[in-house]
């Protein structure tokens, strides 16, 4: 996938009317409305910001939820539009439609400077089937479509690749750096380069864990997905969350591994527990785990040797948490990587999901060289897909 694309930068602005695609998938207190945290929004606003003082008239749209093609108040964006108001320190003005008639006459009488949020996207069906007559008609409110929705480009959805059929389509600040930064971490890393992969399942990352062994010098593997490597070795894993269709799988990857020379770090001890509950009393136990134990967690002489394999790492790419870190008492292996990263003197990149939930909610998001804002989109831009909502903006 070509990863270097034309940018607003490239393109002239002025007087034109310009469909944003935004992510402002952002959670909320579904009782109050609030917006709990607005990270996503705030990451759009350099674009937005660009785009007005270049004389631009914005309808910015986004999906929020899964509505699945029905209406759903709950899912409103309107206060969203509310929040980005405030962000930006003027008006937004809210349609409560997308690509109906007060959509269109409010996008038409839509003045240079001035900025509209349409309602979700997928409360129309449209949107996910990617229908040509819903793109077309979105497509009609502007003259050019930017692109700052990284975390939703792996869908190939009106919105995100079905419009750039019928306008000029670019990309947005945010969607740029995520190019920049994740291209290059593949393409040209600084070396020697390291992955750090965790979450529950193997399944999730059979192609990433594939195209990685190619790119890396050293790849770390914990959280839930370990404990099959650890059975491909022979060991016991008790009640441990287990993929025994993965298992050879695993076997391959370490062989591949072997062969080309990339140091594979797995879990020598653990922490684990007769329940998956944030009540449940730990237990350090070696390599092997009992039955009657889940593995929860990684222990602190895995830690030692993670930490030791990866002081000298001039890139670490990180995704997927050590252990089940929303439950304190095993919450230490993902901590104890979000410090090591925090302090690694190279280029250190978050791959969205929840490894950039824990290293906020840890405090160490401001010491890592990038966050990406991207969930799925990140996994398959590491795997080498094409990301359709990438793939149909302009080539440099």
């Amino acid at each position: 996938m070509k990863y270097s694309k034309k940018t607003i930068r490239d393109i002239d602005l002025n007087g034109k009317k310009v469909l944003l695609r935004c992510d402002f998938n952002v959670p909320q207190n579904r009782k109050t409305g609030q917006i709990t945290d607005d990270k996503r929004i705030m990451s759009s606003l350099p674009t937005i910001k660009y785009l007005l003082e270049h004389n631009a008239a914005i309808v910015a749209c986004s999906h929020l939820g899964k509505p699945k093609g029905s209406w759903d108040q709950d899912l409103s964006l309107g206060p969203v539009a509310i929040r980005l108001g405030q962000l930006l320190g003027r008006g937004v003005m809210f349609v409560p439609d997308i690509v109906g008639e007060e959509a269109v006459s409010k996008a038409a009488a839509l003045q240079p400077g001035q900025i509209m949020l349409l309602e979700n996207l997928r409360f129309n069906p449209g949107e996910e089937k990617n229908d040509p007559l819903f793109a077309k008609r979105l497509a009609d409110m502007a003259e050019i479509f930017v692109s700052d929705a990284f975390g939703a480009s792996h869908r190939a959805h009106a919105s995100t690749s079905g419009v750039a059929a019928y306008l000029p389509a670019v990309a947005g600040f945010l969607m740029e750096k995520e190019l920049h930064m994740l291209g290059n971490a593949l393409s040209k890393p600084m070396r020697p380069m390291a992955a750090v992969l965790g979450g529950a399942k193997i399944s999730d990352k059979l192609g990433v864990i594939n195209k990685l062994l190619e790119k890396a010098d050293i790849l770390v593997i914990g959280g839930g997905m370990a404990y099959t490597f650890k059975q491909a070795q022979g060991h016991t894993v008790g009640k441990s969350l287990l993929e025994p269709d993965r298992i050879e799988y695993a076997k391959e990857m370490m062989q591949k591994a072997e062969a080309r020379g990339v140091t594979l770090l797995l879990p020598v001890d653990h922490l684990a527990a007769s329940e998956f509950s944030a009540d449940a009393t730990p237990v350090c136990t070696g390599e092997d785990i009992p039955d009657g134990l889940m593995g929860l967690d990684i222990g602190p002489k895995t830690v030692e040797i993670f930490s030791e394999g990866l002081k000298d790492a001039a890139t670490i790419i990180w995704n997927g948490p050590m252990g089940a870190f929303e439950f304190p008492a095993f919450a230490g292996g993902t901590r104890s990587m979000a410090k090591l990263l925090s302090e690694c003197e190279g280029v250190t990149i978050v791959g969205g999901g929840d490894s950039a939930a824990a290293v906020d909610q840890m405090g160490y998001a401001e010491r890592m060289t990038y966050i990406s804002t991207g969930g799925g989109a990140t996994l398959e831009f590491l795997e080498g897909r094409e990301l359709p909502g990438v793939t149909c903006l302009l080539d440099m």
